[in-house]
């Protein structure tokens, strides 16, 4: 068998029971994490898609055009990143560690706010800070 544990006072396989489910507990965690980072992902991409739509279709005849949806699509990011930390920390704060550290809630929060903040700042500065001709 692979690992044994401690033996208490209970049925060995009430144990193992106990056991794998703390594991499967340990996986959601793991796994709530991955959604997390995929979200992110998800969120930096609309911000590249807006900045890409702005590059590429900058010349339009109704000069806000690609502006406002760039902005959509920047902004969107930002939500997204704002969306998937409160869902990761809702997660956590429903689940316990057994047999690893989870990364701390304050790092989400940290990654998420400081991506939320940089797609207004970015929104904000292609509406100031660009010219149109």
């Amino acid at each position: 068998m692979a690992q044994q544990d401690p033996t208490d006072d209970r049925d060995e396989s009430t144990q193992w029971a106990e056991f794998r489910t703390d594991l499967a507990e340990d996986r959601n965690i793991m796994a709530m994490e991955r959604t997390f980072a995929g979200w992110m992902r998800t969120a930096f991409a609309a911000i590249g898609i807006g900045l890409g739509f702005r590059a590429l279709f900058g010349e339009w005849d109704p000069v806000w055009l690609p502006k406002l949806i760039a902005t959509v699509f920047i902004l969107g990011g930002g939500w997204l990143a704002i969306t998937a930390e409160r869902r990761a920390c809702k997660t956590l704060e429903r689940l316990n560690t057994h047999e690893f550290e989870a990364i701390p809630t304050p790092n989400f929060k940290v990654m998420a706010y400081a991506v939320a903040t940089g797609s207004v700042v970015l929104s904000i500065g292609l509406w100031v800070l660009t010219t149109s001709a």
